[in-house]
């Protein structure tokens, strides 16, 4: 009887066993086929899903995922965020089932617009402040400075560049992005995983909060609601004011591929204005999209600055609703430019 048992154990484990590598196998054999040349594909077209089974298998049922959300074999694309997306075929092949995936990238259908500006003022600015985060706030202006032991939260006079109000960051920090959102200062700082929070009248820090799945800080806007914060990377991450919970994100992409590097934000009539760190140039983003719609290439401000050993790249952009112009500075820079953007 112990022999009978053994042998059963066996026999059924070598079914088992059969059973599971017939279903990996057939696995390697199938692919996910798209119309997506190199894996790209614009957002106006209809992604297309079908199995490319050569060796055909006999597979009873597939069904489709996008980003885990069930889908067609036809999927419009035009309401879908830009970026990378996965896709995902569960396969059935009579009892037994197996999930393939295929990455895809979602680019832009339109080449970015190309915007020039017009200077309309020039005003003085602290040539020390290395500066990370630029915003008005009920027409006043509000910095954040960078470097270890050299970061700040200021409230400027931007007419003449008098600090009237400013607190040093511990040693430990290094300043990022700020916003002003319902009278609270939001400041980052950059490898610590941390941001604070301050009241915006009496520079009181009120809180503290850390970062999610977006590994450094760089800059932050709002839009009167929520927050917005780059990192470095393509994405920028949509934060509720009230937890400081990462709840998604965008991707910035053109019509060629990604746009990396996004630093500093501004929210400016419904779009995100990101500079892009050492290009000295802005990026126009589509907040809901993540569309690359717009560049400015502010590169000859730069030379309209006192030129020293310390000067360094663009890094400020402030909107002032109340003139409808921006203001750009950058990283111990002596002026702060007033201007007015031009289309093309």
């Amino acid at each position: 009887m112990n022999t009978i048992k053994h042998l059963t154990i066996i026999i059924l484990g070598i079914f088992f066993l059969s059973c599971g590598s017939n279903s990996a196998q057939k696995k390697n054999d199938i692919s996910i086929k798209t119309n997506a040349e190199g894996h790209a594909i614009t957002a106006d077209k209809t992604l297309e899903l079908e199995i490319s089974n050569p060796k055909s298998h006999e597979i009873a049922s597939v069904e489709y995922k996008l980003d885990g959300k069930p889908v067609s074999e036809h999927v419009e694309l035009k309401t879908l965020r830009l970026g990378d997306h996965l896709v995902e075929a569960t396969l059935n092949f009579g009892g037994e089932t197996a999930t393939i995936t295929q990455n895809i990238t979602i680019l832009n259908n339109q080449t970015p617009k190309v915007y020039s500006y017009k200077i309309i003022n020039e005003y003085p600015h602290d040539i020390t402040s290395y500066t990370q985060g630029l915003e008005f706030y009920n027409g006043e202006l509000y910095e954040s400075t960078g470097q270890y032991r050299e970061s700040k939260l200021r409230k400027v006079d931007y007419k003449t560049g008098e600090v009237l109000k400013n607190i040093n960051l511990d040693d430990e920090f290094f300043g990022e992005g700020l916003t002003v959102l319902n009278d609270k200062i939001y400041q980052l700082t950059w490898k610590r995983g941390t941001g604070f929070v301050y009241d915006v009248d009496t520079f009181e820090k009120t809180g503290s909060f850390k970062y999610g799945n977006s590994i450094e800080g760089w800059g932050i806007c709002n839009d009167g609601k929520k927050l917005y914060k780059s990192d470095g990377t393509e994405k920028i991450w949509t934060l509720n004011p009230e937890t400081l919970v990462e709840e998604s994100y965008i991707q910035a992409y053109h019509n060629k591929g990604k746009v990396v590097e996004l630093n500093e934000l501004e929210w400016v009539n419904g779009k995100i204005y990101a500079n892009r760190y050492n290009k000295n140039g802005v990026a126009i983003i589509n907040p809901e999209s993540g569309a690359v719609e717009g560049v400015i290439d502010f590169t000859p401000l730069r030379k309209l600055v006192t030129q020293h050993p310390k000067l360094d790249v663009l890094n400020g952009i402030a909107y002032n609703p109340d003139t409808q112009t921006l203001f750009i500075t950058g990283k111990r820079w002596d002026k702060l430019f007033e201007v007015e953007i031009i289309e093309n």
